[in-house]
């Protein structure tokens, strides 16, 4: 069954680049990040995108290397976030255009 996120979500990750590789089975991560659309719109954050992305991650494999705060993680691992942050940003941009008209 499906909700009113979905069609968010799905339009977040058709906002991604070519070159971000969603994780498999990332549904309910996506649903998260349109929650953070609806909550903060283009003002999401990297760190909003990492928590998200920790609180989903967690209940899949509660041992991985990166679920600490976003300011512990390395560099190249924050880069990771930027992809997604800019596409719930995009998605936003496009549904306050739509709902605008």
């Amino acid at each position: 069954m499906s909700s009113h996120l979905d069609p968010i979500a799905e339009l977040i990750r058709d906002c991604l680049p070519t070159e971000a590789r969603p994780p498999a089975g990332s549904d309910d991560l996506f649903r998260i990040y349109a929650v953070l659309l609806q909550a903060k719109g283009e003002a999401v954050t990297d760190e909003d995108v990492h928590n998200a992305w920790t609180a989903w991650t967690q209940t899949t494999d509660d041992t991985h290397r990166a679920l600490v705060p976003f300011d512990e993680l390395d560099a190249p691992t924050r880069a990771l976030d930027a992809p997604y942050t800019r596409a719930i940003r995009t998605a936003a941009r496009k549904l306050h255009r739509s709902t605008a008209r």
